[in-house]
């Protein structure tokens, strides 16, 4: 979005138009809509503007619920911007810490902001893109104690504030089609200054889930959290904000409403043992986290090999933490025999999980690509030092919060 997009829809007539569109239906005839929109007299520059942040709505609400319906978006503020179940857990150690006013560094959107203003917390918003700001101080404008300032996160004044969440920009500048920046220096802010303001205050940094964990201080606790099977995040908490003796944890939110796994270290791996009837593959935030041990020692099971991430046991367990598999046939790993083995069972689509070998599976899965109406998924995998391909089909336990 570019600043004449921001102010056709910050117009009273654009904000009026906003709101009175019906929800964004992807199906409906858009070049229509268009037609209908410039009749009633509307500008082509607020009606491309308008549509655009209806769609940018419609999307949002996977992350915002209800409140997607009020706020403004850009393409690249609401791909980056946290998801509203998990700001509030955010919110929730600042609160628990004491804290009275947080500066929310590298703001986005305000996505965290609104949830720290939600439970009552002063915030002060800080974000350098000017567009973005904007459209911030927007997202926040029901709560007084919410204020935005447009500027380099690095120099802002922190005096009046008792704790501080970073959210460091990762990529390059602009609103949408932006690249990663790996380089933890080159972040706005930089990482170590970051970590650095934890020094006399309670801080939390967040950061992408594939961090390199040498990063992260020994003394910090480290979150991955998990919305629906996919890592979001890794968070990183200092002070007040962090838990006396956790320094990994893994947070899993769902369907079944949320659950954590916690160490004070990595845990240590169980030891392997033979194919069971059932395969669980690990939530991503217990993988990254590296708590698989624990899970296997609570689940009672054996990893399959040393170097992958499932686990086998002979029955379903059930838990938040595993998505269970049940073992169809445990196959050779060699073209021909899978070719064949798939096929007399009617296999067509095929999805090939990576684990800790050596293999292309976008190779496999267009030489794997077979005619049928059946549908599995084939983990490749090491059993007993050899390379095998294990035919699953997924199981839908009760599964307990």
């Amino acid at each position: 979005m570019e600043t004449g997009d921001l102010l056709e829809v910050l117009s009273a007539d654009g904000l009026r138009l906003l709101d009175s569109l019906p929800p964004f239906d992807p199906s409906a005839d858009i070049v229509r809509t268009v037609r209908e929109l410039r009749a009633a007299g509307h500008s082509p520059e607020l009606v491309a503007a308008v549509l655009s942040q209806s769609k940018l709505r419609a999307r949002a609400r996977a992350k915002f619920g209800e409140f997607a319906d009020r706020m403004l978006f850009t393409t690249a503020g609401l791909e980056q911007a946290t998801r509203l179940s998990v700001a509030a857990h955010h919110a929730g150690r600042f609160t628990a810490a004491g804290a009275r006013r947080v500066a929310d560094l590298g703001c986005g959107i305000g996505a965290d902001s609104l949830a720290f203003a939600a439970l009552g917390l002063d915030v002060l918003a800080v974000e350098r893109d000017d567009v973005t700001a904007a459209i911030a101080t927007y997202n926040l404008a029901p709560w007084e104690g919410a204020t935005v300032v447009s500027a380099d996160a690095a120099t802002v004044d922190l005096a009046d504030v008792d704790a501080v969440y970073v959210d460091p920009a990762r990529r390059t500048r602009g609103h949408d089609n932006t690249t990663r920046v790996h380089d933890p220096d080159q972040w706005s802010p930089p990482l170590d200054f970051a970590f650095g303001l934890a020094a006399d205050r309670p801080v939390g940094v967040k950061l992408g889930p594939g961090v390199d964990r040498d990063l992260i201080p020994a003394d910090a606790e480290a979150q991955w959290i998990s919305v629906d099977r996919e890592v979001v995040e890794a968070g990183v908490w200092f002070g007040a904000a962090a838990r006396d003796g956790i320094t990994r944890s893994a947070l899993v939110m769902g369907a079944h409403g949320t659950a954590e796994m916690t160490s004070h270290g990595d845990s240590d791996d169980v030891a392997t043992g033979a194919l069971g009837g059932v395969v669980y593959e690990p939530d991503g935030a217990v993988i990254r986290a590296r708590l698989i041990g624990d899970l296997a020692r609570s689940l009672d099971a054996r990893m399959v090999s040393d170097s992958i991430a499932y686990l086998t046991s002979d029955e379903v367990v059930e838990t938040p933490f595993a998505v269970p598999f049940r073992v169809i046939a445990t196959l050779p790993f060699d073209e021909r025999t899978l070719k064949r083995e798939l096929a007399a069972r009617g296999i067509g689509r095929l999805e090939i999980k990576k684990r800790g070998v050596d293999v292309d599976p976008a190779k496999l899965r267009s030489r794997l690509s077979l005619k049928g109406t059946g549908s599995a998924t084939l983990i490749v995998t090491r059993v007993a030092g050899r390379h095998s391909a294990l035919l699953v089909e997924r199981v839908e336990p009760a599964v307990g919060a």
